[in-house]
C-alpha cells in the first residue's frame, strides 16, 4: 500500500481533528488571509472541500510532490492520522444547502473560456458544476479564490524549481496547453461561480 493511499484510507475524526489545526487556522481560518509566496494571494477555502482531496494535498506535500516551504514544514509533522483527523475536521463544514447546488453553473462562461473549458476538458474530472467531481481525491473548484486557482494553475506548469511546482501527470498536461492569460481567465470564471466552500472564523481570532 502507497503511502498516499494509507494516508487517505485511515479513518478520520472529526473532534480529533478539531485539536490539531492550530497550524492551520493561522491562514485558513481568517476570511480574506492572503499569503505572499509564490505571490500574493488569498490563501484557498478548505472548509467544505472534500477530505479525501484535503489528505491527498496534505500528503503530496509531506511527499514533496507539492513544493511550498511552509506546507512542506507542516505537512512533515503530521501522521496519516492527523492528516485524516484534520481532512474530516474541514471537510464537515459544507455550507448548509450546498447539496442543492444547480447542477450546471448558473453562469454562463464567455465564448472565449467556453472553449478554453472545453479543451482542459476540466468538467470530466471536476464535474458540470465544477463541485461534485468523478473522484472524491480530486478538489471541488467552483468558488474557490480566483487568484488562488491562478497560482495553483500555474504551479503544474513548473519545472525545475525547488520551492515551487506540483507533480500530477493529468494537471500538468492540462496545464501546459495553456497561457498564463488564459490560466487567469479559467481561474477567474471558476471562481465567480457558486461553490460548496468557505472560511469558518477560528473564535480565537474573533
Amino acid at each position: 500500500m502507497t503511502a498516499l493511499s494509507h494516508a487517505q484510507e485511515t479513518k478520520g475524526d472529526v473532534k480529533a481533528g478539531e485539536k490539531k489545526i492550530a497550524m492551520c487556522i493561522g491562514c485558513h481560518g481568517i476570511p480574506g488571509y492572503q499569503a505572499s509566496f509564490p505571490e500574493i494571494h488569498k490563501v484557498p477555502m478548505i472548509s467544505g472541500q472534500s477530505g479525501a482531496y484535503i489528505a491527498s494535498a496534505l500528503d503530496a506535500y509531506r511527499k514533496g510532490d507539492r513544493k511550498h516551504p511552509t506546507m512542506r514544514g507542516i505537512a512533515d509533522s503530521l501522521t496519516d492520522q492527523d492528516i485524516a483527523d484534520v481532512a474530516a475536521y474541514y471537510a464537515q463544514h459544507g455550507k448548509a444547502g450546498a447539496a442543492e447546488l444547480p447542477a450546471k453553473p448558473k453562469r454562463e462562461p464567455s465564448v472565449q473560456v467556453a472553449e478554453l473549458l472545453k479543451k482542459g476538458a476540466c468538467v470530466s474530472c471536476h464535474g458540470d458544476n465544477f463541485a461534485k467531481p468523478i473522484d472524491p481525491s480530486y478538489p471541488h473548484i467552483a468558488g474557490q479564490h480566483a487568484d488562488y486557482l491562478f497560482v495553483a494553475l500555474k504551479s503544474y506548469k513548473a519545472e525545475k524549481n525547488a520551492n515551487v511546482g506540483r507533480s500530477n501527470a493529468i494537471m500538468a498536461g492540462v496545464a501546459k496547453q495553456f497561457t498564463n492569460a488564459e490560466l487567469k481567465a479559467l481561474a477567474n470564471y471558476l471562481g465567480s461561480l457558486e461553490g460548496d466552500m468557505h472560511t469558518v472564523p477560528q473564535s480565537r481570532f474573533r
